[in-house]
């Protein structure tokens, strides 16, 4: 199998022209992961198609097509068509009902939705990495995105910063009213992520919250 990449917890490996084996190194079950794929699937919700899991081992459809990240590096797309397309599929998947939750408001949360995790394939954006998903208040996903977007701007030595600014002001913009309420939350559920250090996770609120307030001014603060 030839390795197409490898992020913080899985590598992608190339089956055939069609399919993909993701396959996480700690051994973690894929099924539950598998299982929203397939709900958001049968939505209409775009995802990769899934055809089997095995525990930590996922064979699903090989997308073609850069993610947002390589179009933007690449100057095909702009970041104000990005922010555009990042509020839609928040919007899109805030629509759908739970799966397992009966609670009033919650939806079904990606929470780690940014330009990495959507890949702009001939069929359209289609959303990859649902590793972190759960069910919850909408706005905890949309100040997630937020604020993995505000510790890009806020790294000076970042190639990105600047762009990662922008996008953030726009899609912040183009996301509606009543998210900010749930950036407490959310920085809780950032801080939980194994890939900050002790260091990074302790300055995260005085890191972040300065920048989401500037880019979303019209919000009153959480």
């Amino acid at each position: 199998m030839d390795l197409l990449g490898s992020g913080r917890e899985a590598d992608v490996y190339a089956l055939d022209e069609h399919r993909v084996l993701r396959r996480y190194r700690r051994g973690d079950d894929a099924s539950g992961e598998a299982a929203v794929m397939e709900y958001l699937a049968g939505r209409g919700f775009p995802v990769p198609r899934v055809h089997s899991v095995d525990g930590p081992d996922m064979i699903m459809e090989r997308l073609d097509g850069p993610t947002m990240s390589g179009a933007f590096a690449a100057g095909t797309l702009t970041v104000p068509e990005g922010a555009d397309i990042l509020a839609g599929l928040h919007h899109r998947l805030h629509e759908l009902p739970t799966r397992l939750s009966s609670a009033p408001g919650d939806r079904i949360l990606h929470r780690d939705l940014h330009p990495e995790n959507v890949m702009l394939t001939s069929r359209g954006p289609v959303v990859i990495d649902w590793h972190n998903t759960a069910e919850g208040p909408a706005a905890v996903d949309v100040c997630l995105t937020a604020i993995i977007m505000a510790q890009v701007a806020a790294d000076r030595t970042h190639p990105h910063a600047a762009a990662a600014a922008e996008f953030l002001t726009g899609f912040l913009a183009r996301i509606g009213d009543g998210a900010l309420s749930a950036l407490g939350d959310a920085i809780t559920v950032r801080r939980a992520d194994p890939s900050l250090g002790p260091a990074e996770s302790a300055r995260l609120a005085d890191t972040v919250t300065p920048l989401i307030r500037a880019a979303w001014p019209s919000h009153h603060p959480a």
